[in-house]
């Protein structure tokens, strides 16, 4: 009887460790790791940040970054990467203070700023830029999660512009033709409120844990 206890015990045990690892590897599903794209979702407005083949009239004339209310829409995917000169493994978490570039994953530019004025509001214009083989260091931005790290899918943060120390941002004010209905996005150098905040949304993510529960 004492033998048949103990096994049931150890038994009790292996199953719960199981569990345990199996949840992990779950709440490690949603980790963002470099290598993941994935669509921000802006907390305010519910829009996707997005880029097409439409260029600025005014400002730097670079191609246009924007917020899309379709969820569907493709041009809406970014492919998380490491800082200018520094390559990040794919599966590698991100943590709070992370320099990270995001690439465009059908144009391959790159989510940039610089210091012209963006065309609605007249804050920091942020743009597409460059390309799968041109890069600058407009392009890095620091991680800020909200919250415990490292960063997760549906997660409050909020991407800081390294050079310039502005926040990306998003409102209510839309453009009109030829991307009708589209929100401004731009960076704004005040305080961070509840137009900075993005979340991953949908997207594909490269788990940092090796294995799968069955």
């Amino acid at each position: 009887a004492i033998a048949t206890t103990m096994a049931i015990r150890s038994a009790l045990a292996m199953a719960a460790l199981a569990i345990a690892t199996c949840v992990s590897a779950i709440d490690e599903a949603s980790v963002v790791t470099c290598g993941s794209v994935l669509k921000l979702e802006h907390k305010a407005t519910k829009y996707r940040l997005h880029s097409e083949d439409v260029t600025y009239g005014t400002g730097s004339g670079q191609h246009s970054v924007t917020g899309t209310p379709q969820a569907t829409e493709g041009a809406s995917y970014w492919i998380v990467r490491g800082p200018l000169g520094t390559p990040c493994d794919q599966g590698t978490p991100l943590e709070n203070g992370a320099i990270i570039r995001l690439q465009h994953s059908q144009s391959k530019r790159w989510l940039h700023s610089h210091l012209f004025r963006s065309p609605l509001s007249g804050q920091q214009e942020v743009s597409s830029f460059g390309g799968a083989d041109e890069s600058d260091t407009g392009d890095n931005w620091k991680l800020e999660v909200i919250g415990k790290g490292p960063w997760k899918q549906n997660q409050e943060i909020q991407l800081q512009h390294v050079d310039t120390k502005a926040y990306l941002m998003s409102h209510t004010k839309k453009f009109g033709q030829p991307i009708a209905g589209q929100l401004e996005v731009c960076g704004t150098q005040g305080r961070p409120n509840a137009n900075t905040k993005w979340m991953a949304a949908e997207g594909v993510y490269f788990s940092p844990l090796e294995g799968t529960c069955s």
